[in-house]
């Protein structure tokens, strides 16, 4: 009788110490690191279980995943193209030459963005910024 208790006690520890690592920590180990973001409902559905089956490492499982930060939807992505490298999308009059800026933001990041799509919304500079980069206003 003394395997069988010691099956049962192994299975019941290896459970406890799977809720205490807690499940954005396992599921999502890059995300951890992030201080604010939008709550990711599955993970606070699977640690919410943790919660119902066992009290105390539920809570602990919850609270791993907010201190690590792993219960956060990852931020967006950004990506940066140094300006002398976009130098040459803008024309001699200051407009920027889309099929140009597609070409050298694909191949600088390697993606194709839809610079065409209607949707899209233009943010104009100020002269201060065009001075910066060596550009003059149109008029």
């Amino acid at each position: 009788m003394r395997i069988p208790s010691r099956i049962i006690g192994g299975a019941v520890i290896a459970t406890l110490l799977t809720q205490l690592t807690a499940c954005g920590t396992l599921f999502y180990p890059d995300r951890r690191g992030q201080i604010d973001g939008k709550v990711d409902p599955v993970i606070v559905a699977l640690d919410a279980i943790g919660i119902l089956f066992y009290v105390i490492p539920g809570l602990l499982a919850l609270g791993v995943d907010f201190a690590t930060g792993a219960i956060y939807y990852p931020d967006g992505t950004t990506a940066q193209v140094s300006p002398e490298k976009l130098r040459p999308a803008v024309e001699a009059d200051g407009k920027v030459n889309r099929v140009k800026l597609q070409a050298i933001l694909e191949s600088e990041l390697g993606q194709r963005l839809p610079l065409n799509d209607p949707r899209l919304i233009e943010h104009r500079g100020s002269v201060e910024q065009l001075a910066a980069y060596g550009l003059h206003p149109v008029i």
